[in-house]
């Protein structure tokens, strides 16, 4: 499977998240880049998840039917929006509720689109992908919030 390469103009990997991207902040999705795509992606993919929050793996965004592109611009919603663990259709920003906490912001290239309902969120979307998946590439972000 081919490499993405995943970057964002707000934040360097495995490095901290700026407030205005988090519940403390403006709440909007941070801008990405993306390089490595292939003539054949008929869409892509964003989830960005949690995975040290307490209750499991917190799913803050699902994004489908992203048309192929090579940037996700800040405050946008550039495809369909799932549900996320919070069940809302939209971007929820890091929010821990103690420490350090990771994000993985992960895309993925498809040769297809997604047929899914509204509703669905990120299992289903993985479930959906199976098959389908051309390459993919993640950008991890941390965030701590000051008390």
């Amino acid at each position: 499977m081919k490499e993405l390469v995943v970057k964002s103009s707000a934040f360097e990997n495995n490095q901290l998240i700026p407030v205005k991207y988090t519940c403390d902040g403006d709440n909007v999705n941070p801008p990405l880049t993306i390089e490595g795509a292939t003539e054949e992606t008929r869409s892509l993919v964003l989830i960005i998840d949690d995975p040290d929050a307490p209750m499991g793996t917190w799913d803050h965004w699902v994004v489908w039917n992203i048309p192929p592109t090579d940037k996700i611009e800040e405050n946008s919603v550039p495809g369909i929006e799932g549900r996320n663990s919070a069940r809302k259709h939209s971007y929820a920003g890091p929010c821990p509720p103690w420490g350090t906490h990771r994000y993985f912001f992960k895309v993925y290239a498809l040769d297809a689109e997604l047929e899914l309902k509204p509703d669905a969120d990120k299992n289903d979307v993985e479930k959906a992908m199976q098959g389908h998946i051309l390459a993919k590439g993640e950008i991890v972000g941390r965030y701590r919030r000051s008390r």
